[in-house]
């Protein structure tokens, strides 16, 4: 694997830098840093897809006849990494990353032209309607059906764990239109109007006090049949596709990195209760050492994909050790933000000097006081995408073939 950066690799690198030194809002940069959870607040996201999508880089990892800059997978690492390292919010993974190969993939033609424009522009906020009560890890059990009546299908269950559906207009999601097959084989996916008659969402406060994720019911809901994505039957397989690229559609230690120079510098002013700065401390250096070593690994097992992807393969349950990977680091950077902020974390001040009157819901206003409620909520990271149960069993069987 050649990691050595061509001249126009370089430039492109530094041409991505400088328009983030100038493009990059102050206020964007703060909301993120102020941002527990892996997704931002819309007024804050939005916000930053309409700046990239005006430059035309808002679709970086899409192709170009789609409306995408088409660069190669390590443009698009280069561009990663260095939005992470300026400090930008995650972009809108769930239409941009998630939704949107499913459709130029999986989509007919009136879809493509439909969906994916109104994606970059922002007019359509997407939601996964993946997981059920009484299945999440085991998604095939899945038990929301849809019933064929002339034109439409009615749809009845619910979802949990529904990631902004509260903000989101439109949610793609799996559910079952065939109970006489196998389970797998009996599942569709679809597209729904959340604006549609028969639908509702209710808040689920998570432990950290955010309003981030939902359970949304479905009551004989009636959705178009050219909102179905593929064939009826075909939901597993598509779902499967969608999950290689939520675990694997972009590279995590650019971000974790990030984190963990800010907590890394931090500590050099921060005390250890015995007049010297936490840095100082032998065990605080080997945690951190030990953190920066394990990015450092899961930078190079990335770039490896990177490289792969180059040469027109395919990562496929390789992702599932970068997510599992990622999602243990995640959680060990966090408990280290935590154990250097201490009880600063737990004191609660107002958001107002950053966003004025009209703070969202569930922002904090300081590095030490996000600490905690970052950490509570990447608790969910060894779970969503799938477990760590699930990553570990998938490794064992398609990369070692155990």
């Amino acid at each position: 694997m050649d990691i050595e950066l061509s001249p126009e690799d370089q430039a492109f690198r530094e041409e991505v830098r400088r328009f983030l030194r100038e493009n990059l809002p102050d206020e964007v940069k703060a909301g993120a840093a102020a941002t527990p959870s892996v997704f931002v607040e819309p007024e804050i996201g939005q916000a930053w897809n309409a700046v990239l999508n005006a430059k035309g880089w808002l679709g970086y990892q899409w192709p170009v006849e789609h409306g995408g800059t088409g660069w190669s997978p390590l443009r698009r690492y280069l561009f990663e990494k260095e939005c992470a390292a300026a400090g930008a919010p995650n972009l809108t993974v769930l239409g941009l990353k998630l939704l949107a190969p499913v459709i130029w993939t999986f989509g007919t033609d009136a879809q493509k032209a439909e969906i994916l424009p109104r994606i970059l522009s922002g007019e359509d906020y997407w939601c996964q309607g993946f997981s059920e009560p009484g299945a999440g890890s085991d998604l095939a059990s899945l038990k929301t059906r849809a019933v064929r009546r002339g034109d439409s299908y009615v749809v009845s269950g619910s979802k949990i764990w529904t990631t902004h559906a509260h903000h989101a207009n439109r949610m793609f999601t799996l559910v079952r239109t065939n109970t006489e097959v196998k389970k797998q084989a009996g599942i569709s996916f679809l597209l729904i109007d959340l604006a549609s008659p028969g639908v509702s969402v209710r808040p689920i406060l998570t432990n950290a006090g955010d309003h981030e994720v939902n359970q949304v019911f479905l009551d004989n809901v009636e959705v178009p049949a050219e909102n179905l994505v593929g064939s009826e039957g075909e939901g597993w397989t598509i779902a499967k596709f969608l999950l290689e690229n939520e675990r694997g559609g972009s590279c995590h230690a650019p971000k974790l990195a990030y984190d963990l120079d800010q907590i890394e510098a931090a500590a050099k002013s921060e005390g250890d209760g015995k007049g010297g700065a936490l840095s100082d401390q032998v065990d605080w250096r080997r945690r951190v050492a030990k953190a920066r070593l394990s990015v450092n690994a899961l930078d190079m097992i990335e770039l490896r994909i990177v490289s792969e992807i180059a040469k027109g393969r395919k990562p496929g349950p390789q992702t599932s050790l970068t997510k599992l990977l990622a999602s243990n680091l995640r959680q060990e950077i966090d408990l280290l933000a935590v154990d250097l902020y201490g009880l600063a974390g737990l004191q609660l001040e107002t958001t107002r000097p950053l966003y004025g009157d009209n703070a969202p819901p569930g922002i904090h206003s300081k590095p030490a006081q996000v600490a905690s409620a970052r950490y509570l909520n990447s608790r969910a990271w060894t779970i969503f995408g799938g477990t760590n149960e699930v990553q570990s069993t998938i490794i064992a069987k398609s990369v070692l073939g155990l």
